[in-house]
């Protein structure tokens, strides 16, 4: 079986600079000797949503604003920078990025936490519309599906790091 400083090493970054979910996991008994894509992330989704709204809203903040200020300081995470990138945000022109910066600022504003999607497979435009609309939700609708962005993220992540399911 795995240690625990080696599973909180290989998935303690799953969730976004929120290695107590992966602590946690391990703690609890949630971690089998098979460590597949299903079995961790059923296992790190578990903690997250028993994880008290604090927490959870912590590991929302933990994650950087899209297109932001942490992508232009060459600061974000490697699987940050690589998801970005891969959705273009590391190419965006200068109204693009003016938008980006304008929708970031009035979102945290509003929801105090950062607009959060799961970027693999999408491009700039198609960010910008979700943006534009779920900045009309209400915070509840937009804190249930900023942490269902996140499970998302986290499975993504997971499948690059695991054997196949």
């Amino acid at each position: 079986m795995i240690s625990r400083d080696e599973f909180v090493s290989r998935f303690g970054g799953v969730f976004e600079h929120s290695p107590f979910i992966a602590e946690r996991a391990y703690d609890d008994g949630f971690v089998g000797d098979e460590l597949t894509v299903d079995r961790v992330h059923t296992a790190l989704v578990a903690i997250f949503r028993a994880a008290s709204p604090e927490e959870r809203l912590g590991v929302l903040r933990a994650h950087p604003d899209l297109a932001g200020r942490l992508a232009i300081a060459g600061e974000l995470t490697e699987d940050s920078k690589q998801e970005q990138a891969g959705a273009g945000l590391d190419r965006l022109n200068a109204d693009e990025h003016a938008r980006f910066t304008t929708l970031n600022t009035a979102y945290v504003e509003k929801f105090g936490f950062p607009f959060i999607i799961a970027v693999k497979g999408l491009n700039k435009d198609d960010i910008l519309a979700a943006f534009e609309t779920r900045i009309d939700n209400s915070r509840d609708e937009e804190f249930a599906t900023a942490t269902a962005q996140v499970e998302r993220i986290a499975l993504l992540r997971l499948t690059a790091l695991l054997p196949e399911r």
